[in-house]
């Protein structure tokens, strides 16, 4: 008899709840190591915060784990590698992590496998960046090498003065990175579900909306040409091939205002801009990824129906715990998913939950989508 497996999560949050509750329909056991109870992970009961990073703390947790995956590109993939039993799995593989969770080597990688991407360049010292915006042109965009995300760890400089001010703020000890500002029709992203040896699939491309430098709301299938749509899977999936992801990859891209696909930035992991999937495609993201870092067979990545749309519900005021308020009123717009993550600190801004809707119209999608989310009042 084959007894049915365990994953290990290094990760408290939304995503390593959302792969928890993906691999319980398969009766996939999951636990959790988290440095704090982050919320979302006290859904489960097999569930330890310690110092995740000690490995006597790392070695017990993976002992009689089938596989551990990460929840972020931050999790210590590096210090659990080196205790792992040899019977594990760790996927994505620390390798796979260092490249992405770094944007310059990301970058770098990412050109050296001939990729279209933004003009770079990755620089140590403050005089090297204002060079390399003298000669990118600009405005340019200044990038944290580690750490950023929404909208946070980046700045534009439009000048001198701006790029010097950004530098002390941004800059770590080899630098940040200096790219050019791309002037683009929209922003898009691919999923790539990839097995250890290399079999993957890819999801619809989705249209990714920004409110102040956050997804906003993300609709399916993206209103772009069937020529960029091909284009889009294929930089997609050879992105993730570059870095030889396992599990769900994210790849977010630029349509550019002259029709070329770019790359922004790749996640190692389940995104974001994938939550969707939960409701409209027929497996989702979180279950592609519990497949995948198993090295079971692919799901069907396709929708259920032709239009998906799913709008983030952020914190509108710092206050703990949250409330349910304006739940029910959610519930009641007629094919809203509401999906509220448990986190237990209200911050702004902060992602609390989200809603899909998912139709025949995308229009009619976004409009109940975003209806439902507003009544939210968290």
């Amino acid at each position: 008899m084959t007894p049915f497996p365990t994953l290990g999560i290094l990760g408290g949050g939304q995503l390593g709840k959302m792969m928890a509750l993906a691999a319980a329909r398969m009766n996939v056991n999951a636990r959790f190591l988290a440095p704090r109870d982050a919320g979302p992970m006290s859904t489960f009961a097999d569930c330890t915060v310690a110092d995740w990073t000690a490995a006597h703390v790392l070695r017990p947790f993976a002992e009689g784990c089938d596989a551990v995956t990460v929840e972020s590109e931050w999790a210590p993939a590096g210090p659990m590698s080196e205790v792992l039993p040899d019977e594990t799995a760790l996927w994505p593989a620390p390798g796979t992590v260092g490249v992405i969770k770094h944007k310059g080597r990301q970058m770098t990688r990412l050109r050296k496998a001939g990729l279209p991407l933004p003009s770079f360049r990755c620089c140590r010292a403050l005089d090297e960046a204002l060079a390399a915006a003298r000669d990118l042109g600009y405005p340019v965009v200044l990038k944290q090498y580690e750490g950023s995300y929404d909208g946070y760890g980046n700045a534009t400089a439009t000048g001198d003065d701006e790029l010097r001010s950004a530098w002390d703020d941004l800059a770590a000890d080899d630098g940040l990175l200096v790219e050019n500002l791309v002037s683009f029709e929209c922003e898009l992203s691919v999923l790539v579900a990839r097995r250890p040896g290399g079999e993957s699939i890819v999801y619809p491309v989705a249209r990714t909306v920004q409110r102040d430098h956050r997804c906003h709301a993300v609709e399916v299938p993206a209103r772009i040409s069937g020529e960029a749509l091909n284009e889009a899977k294929r930089v997609g999936r050879e992105a993730v091939d570059a870095v030889e992801g396992v599990g769900i990859t994210a790849a977010e891209l630029f349509l550019a205002d002259d029709g070329r696909i770019l790359v922004n930035e790749l996640a190692p992991r389940p995104h974001n801009t994938g939550h969707y999937t939960i409701d409209a495609s027929r497996a989702s993201q979180f279950e592609n990824h519990v497949r995948a870092v198993l090295d079971w067979p692919l799901g069907d990545p396709s929708l259920k129906a032709p239009a998906a749309v799913m709008v983030n519900v952020l914190g509108r005021r710092q206050h703990t715990p949250p409330d349910a308020s304006g739940l029910p009123e959610a519930l009641d717009v007629p094919g809203a998913s509401v999906h509220v993550y448990g986190k237990p600190e209200v911050r702004p801004n902060r992602k609390m939950g989200h809603v899909t809707v998912v139709g025949d119209d995308l229009g009619e999608a976004r409009e109940r989508a975003g209806q439902a989310a507003e009544r939210i009042r968290l």
